[in-house]
């Protein structure tokens, strides 16, 4: 339940000017307006459930952009039902739509959303009704490019270096233009291995099971439900919910998990109590932090 200060679960994620919502539950379009952001921005808004937490901001989002010049669809991608949830809450609110909508329900596990240079997987987790795992994940990065390598093999400033940067060889003319013998320059001679992109995984409304650890490796920041601490692990399962630690075992369990950010916390716990949840997820993983409504965080390159 929201409570003041602590709204209802809402991630936001900006990738080159583009936004990505994960879950839209209720306050997400006070936590917008607080932040400043350009929600007509927003390309896609990832649902884990139907359940009513996690999308009871949509229908004030849906309306609000069609209050702003808005060209681009908006998609919403999700379980079975979203489809049903936004038509009849469009429907029955008589909403103003002026934009286009395009609804994907996710019934298989793997990529449901691409860009140019990163792709959106989805991963079905354990929860009263069916419900996804995201991770969107960057493509692997061309390597540095160093100009003085570019002299020394004698390839001439310019359209050529840029090929080489894509990855492309470029030929060069081996001696005199009567020749016409001409030498190739691949572009590991002048650039250094590949580098690795970015990744952000969100996990929330699931038992704990060790099959979710390899969905969300090597992510760059994880953001995980930690509802309970562990002296209601019972309570937990009964209900279908992770505590902390449980959290804190998936980060472990993956590899290569930077940091995680714990989530959706039951209201029993008071602010000022959380710390018991945080303390029982670093004994496990000690790069766990709380997440707060507002708190903004940067996803850097490795190199």
């Amino acid at each position: 339940m929201p409570l003041p200060g602590r709204h209802l679960t809402s991630v936001l994620l900006r990738r080159e000017g583009e936004l990505f919502l994960f879950d839209c539950g209720e306050g997400t379009q006070v936590s917008l307006k607080k932040l400043n952001l350009r929600w007509k921005k927003i390309s896609v808004i990832f649902v884990s459930h139907t359940h009513a937490d996690h999308i009871t901001g949509l229908p004030g989002i849906l309306m609000l952009s069609s209050q702003v010049e808005r060209n681009e669809p908006l998609y919403i991608i999700g379980p079975p039902r979203i489809k049903d949830y936004i038509e009849t809450s469009c429907e029955v609110l008589d909403m103003y739509i002026n934009y286009e909508i395009v609804i994907k329900e996710v019934t298989e596990p793997g990529i449901v959303f691409a860009g140019e240079d990163f792709r959106v997987k989805a991963f079905f987790l354990k929860h009263r009704k069916p419900v996804l795992g995201y991770s969107l994940e960057e493509d692997i990065r061309p390597g540095t490019f160093f100009p003085d390598k570019a002299v020394q093999a004698g390839v001439p400033k310019g359209p050529l270096w840029s090929r080489l940067q894509a990855g492309e060889s470029v030929e060069l003319a081996a001696g005199s233009p009567a020749d016409g013998e001409k030498r190739v320059v691949q572009p590991g001679e002048v650039m250094g291995p590949p580098r690795k992109g970015r990744k952000f995984s969100f996990v929330t409304d699931s038992l704990y099971f060790p099959e979710i650890a390899p969905h969300v490796e090597n992510s760059d920041l994880f953001i995980c439900e930690g509802m309970f601490g562990e002296d209601l692990s019972e309570s937990a399962f009964e209900k279908r919910h992770m505590t902390a630690a449980q959290a804190a075992q998936i980060a472990k369990g993956a590899g290569g998990v930077k940091k995680m950010g714990l989530i959706h916390y039951s209201p029993r716990y008071t602010d000022r109590e959380l710390k018991h949840l945080l303390a029982e997820a670093k004994r496990i993983f000690p790069a766990t932090f709380l997440t707060r409504d507002g708190m903004t965080l940067e996803i850097p390159h490795e190199d």
